[in-house]
């Protein structure tokens, strides 16, 4: 267990680092004068940053808020129309950029104009915009071993940002992931910290233009944030969000190692992480943000927060938290908290909580990084150099870089018989659904948080694989297929089988083993289906982490790894397909920036001892080489292979760590298990939905509830901090007389309890639907999100009768329940 307080830091074994900007007087000059003309009022709005989501121009020519983000569900519009619209068009995110931007600089207060900072989470390209380029997730850069193909991407990102009116981007992500459980992993760019320190500067250069060149944060660049600092990928378990416990040693050796480059390139912001170290917070580890980052590396931009991460701080919350401020956070992002948030630290500059010191300190450092951006000078917006330009979104250039990406980024892991490459004269059978889908190939964070609930009209500057192997096969004169299931007309001479990981982003990609399938595999079962037919068959998976795959790889000719490319599937048909000359048009190049797993359970890192990997860090085929690979051990080191962690009934069972418990009226708790009834108020009963039993009706006789119990307290602050829903899959049978009210639990005075008949009524009777009730509605109601012991129980009276499919955490509900509402 990590110790209740973190051991301080030795700050002299941190190599020291001078600051890459010299001190510019003037500038200075005009730092202090705006500082001395402000209010105390306008510098605690110039700390805060608000979502799009939850603020309006009108707020920030109120509070003088010194920044904007468009979080990752966050679209113009969103503040009127709940949820935003994820397809709104460039032009529209333009005029709320100029909307925002003329707010903050409306002086009919006599207040001075400070130009309000517009960040977004561009970090595979502009992935939030209709018709951006997007480039491989870093993962897949990791493996290009190509720095400056890095810096051409941040350009390229930098410039489709910069037309539609934003300044300041999210990135790049400098973590070192150890545990590929984590569901960030494919946010960095490898596990270990000398390629990721290679990386650093020359994304940070791409970003804002290298430093000391006249490029430098000009009206071609943007504002880059390199994050999460520090130690994001050295989590316990690969938990997100959770406590790196590690030593000092690799907490700067290992963890520490892309900043140093980074900074000295210039970089301008840092983002705190959300994680801990030897249980302490980084939003308060003032030792790391004051100490280390700004005296010892002298580091004169300002840190930013991440997404009311603030709020996990011991006493306090996401209105309020001096704490993370005094610790060297200097602009707060509280998204959808800011009003409270604003308020609070108001009275704690006036109170002497916060010192006057300090703000000012945190101002000057907003405010130097505003003027070396030139928005004093800038205009508005669309008046800037790339303002409008919206053909640079996915332009031919952009899109050039990227598929050079992918093909740089594919590692090959087997190849028997020269499989690979394919003549484009050939008959090839494409298969799987993810072949044709964009969304898939791109991951998570793209056009929304998590990349899910997209349509191919979302990508029309895209590519899917599918796409990109048919054009260049009709080109050649042979004859390509489309088959999502691996049924054929004739019988191809090849199968490509395009199959991997569904988009996910954050915690809802934590897993509790590296098997890529746990139980059932379809996957696996079409590839010895097609082997059995006597067809060559190359797998290319796509993925955002190595998985223990040992049974497809066996199960293939030849194997890719292809991570998620993006918008580009033309450059993974370049690389697999031989020119229309019969020649290798490219040769595979990627190299594994991660070493591949030997079992289900196996984390392992280049260097650690012992090491044996799968395939060791650096492993990647070429067609020079060829690709004979032996049979590889199926056993997976672990009898339970369930990777889920955020879900508590599924296919009509509970996993393990989890019971029931029903309780009537006058009647002592029970403890059950289904399908047997509860209590004579209760039943429960197993039904079929989509599987023999894999559904559970809850029909209720009498006033009762029934409580799903943990083994041990839900720590679910991560899971309540942002759009997070617990989401039902449901069908109404009924609706009794009595209240139907949803239930969590922490203890004595210490339940939350949300009524759901009307929403539940509203629902048509006899169809499914998976419904989706806020985690903030639950800590609202009064739950303590920090210990959980009920995470979800049901309470109604007779005549009423529901039946649940899966109860789970994450957000993608057909319906969203606005608790404000029942």
């Amino acid at each position: 267990m990590a110790p209740a307080q973190a051991p301080s830091l030795d700050l002299a074994r941190w190599p020291a680092q001078q600051a890459p900007i010299p001190r510019d007087a003037a500038l200075e000059a005009r730092v202090a004068a705006l500082l001395a003309r402000m209010s105390v009022e306008e510098k605690v709005g110039q700390i805060v940053q608000a979502d799009i989501n939850s603020a309006t121009p009108d707020d920030v020519r109120k509070y003088h808020l010194g920044s904007v983000l468009a979080g990752g569900n966050s679209e113009p519009g969103g503040i009127s129309e709940p949820g935003g619209r994820y397809d709104a068009a460039p032009k529209e995110w333009l005029d709320i950029a100029d909307r925002f931007y003329e707010a903050s600089m409306d002086t009919a207060d006599g207040k001075p104009a400070i130009p309000i900072l517009f960040g977004i989470d561009a970090v595979h390209g502009h992935n939030n915009l209709i018709g951006a380029t997007l480039f491989p997730h870093n993962i897949g850069l990791g493996a290009t071993r190509n720095p400056e193909l890095i810096r051409r991407i941040g350009e390229a990102t930098a410039a489709e940002v910069r037309s539609t009116g934003m300044e300041w981007t999210f990135a790049p992500t400098l973590t070192v992931p150890r545990d590929d459980r984590w569901g960030r992993t494919y946010e960095g760019y490898s596990e270990d910290p000398r390629l990721v320190a290679d990386y650093a500067a020359a994304a940070i250069e791409g970003l804002q233009g290298k430093l000391g060149s006249k490029q430098f944060l000009d009206g071609a660049h943007v504002i880059a944030s390199a994050k999460h600092f520090l130690a994001d990928g050295g989590t316990f378990e690969g938990r997100d969000q959770g406590d790196a416990r590690i030593d000092e040693d690799e907490l700067r050796t290992v963890h520490g190692a892309g900043y140093p480059p980074a900074l000295q390139a210039g970089a301008q912001t840092v983002m705190a992480s959300f994680s801990s170290w030897q249980g302490r917070k980084m939003h308060g580890n003032r030792d790391l943000l004051t100490g280390l980052l700004k005296q010892r590396w002298q580091f004169d931009g300002f840190v930013v927060g991440d997404w009311n991460a603030h709020g996990q701080l011991p006493g306090c919350r996401n209105e309020d938290c001096a704490a993370a401020f005094n610790a060297g956070v200097d602009m707060l992002m509280a998204p959808d908290s800011w009003r409270g948030y604003y308020e609070s630290a108001l009275k704690q500059v006036r109170s002497g909580e916060i010192a006057m010191a300090r703000l000012d300190d945190a101002v000057a450092r907003i405010l130097r990084v505003k003027l070396r951006l030139g928005l004093f000078e800038a205009g508005k917006p669309s008046q800037r150099p790339l303002g409008g330009k919206f053909e640079l979104l996915g332009s031919p250039a952009h899109r050039a870089v990227a598929r050079q990406a992918v093909r740089e980024s594919l590692v090959l892991l087997k190849n028997e018989g020269e499989t690979l490459p394919i003549s484009p004269k050939a008959r090839v059978l494409v298969v799987g659904a993810a072949a044709d889908d964009v969304a898939r190939q791109s991951g998570g964070w793209t056009l929304n948080w998590q990349g899910t609930g997209l349509k191919p009209s979302d990508f029309p500057h895209a590519q899917s694989i599918w796409a990109g192997l048919r054009e260049q096969i009709q080109a050649g004169g042979g004859e390509a297929e489309l088959s999502v299931d691996g049924r054929y007309r004739r019988k191809p001479d090849v199968a490509v089988y395009v199959y991997g990981e569904e988009p996910y982003a954050e915690f809802q990609g934590d897993l509790r083993t590296l098997a890529f399938r746990p139980t059932r595999n379809p996957e696996l079962d079409l590839l010895r289906k097609l082997k059995a037919d006597g067809i060559a068959v190359v797998s290319v998976f796509l993925s955002g982490r190595p998985l223990w795959v040992n049974r497809e790889i066996n199960a293939s000719d030849a194997f890719v790894a292809a991570w998620l490319p993006g918008s580009e599937g033309g450059g993974i048909a370049d690389v697999l397909l031989r020119g229309r000359d019969g020649r290798v048009q490219h040769d595979f190049k990627g190299k594994l920036s991660y070493s591949w797993p030997k079992t289900a359970v196996q984390t392992v890192n280049v260097g650690d001892r012992d090491y044996a990997p799968q395939f060791a860090f650096g492993y990647g085929l070429s067609y020079a080489q060829g690709g004979t690979l032996g049979t590889l051990a199926e056993d997976p080191g672990t009898a339970d292979l369930d990777p889920r962690s955020v879900q508590f009934l599924g296919r009509g069972a509970l996993p393990r760590g989890w019971r029931l418990r029903a309780t009537a009226q006058g009647r002592a708790s029970e403890a059950i298990k289904p399908p047997l009834a509860a209590a004579a108020a209760l039943a429960v009963t197993a039904v079929d939905y989509r599987a023999q039993e894999d559904a559970w009706r809850l029909q209720w006789k009498d006033a009762a509830r029934l409580e799903w119990i943990a083994d041990a307290p839900q720590e679910l602050l991560r899971e309540t901090n942002g759009d997070v829903q617990l989401l039902i899959a449901l069908k109404v049978d009924a609706i009794g007389a009595d209240e139907v009210a949803l239930l969590a639990g922490c203890g004595p005075k210490c339940e939350a309890r949300l009524p759901l008949s009307a929403a539940l009524r509203a629902l048509p009777r006899g169809q499914w639907q998976r419904i989706g009730v806020p985690l903030k509605c639950l800590r609202a109601a009064g739950a303590d999100m920090a210990k959980l012991e009920i995470p979800f129980g049901l309470q109604a009276g007779a005549g009423t009768s529901l039946t649940l499919h899966e109860v789970a955490y994450g957000t993608d509900a057909e319906k969203v329940i606005d608790c404000k509402r029942q």
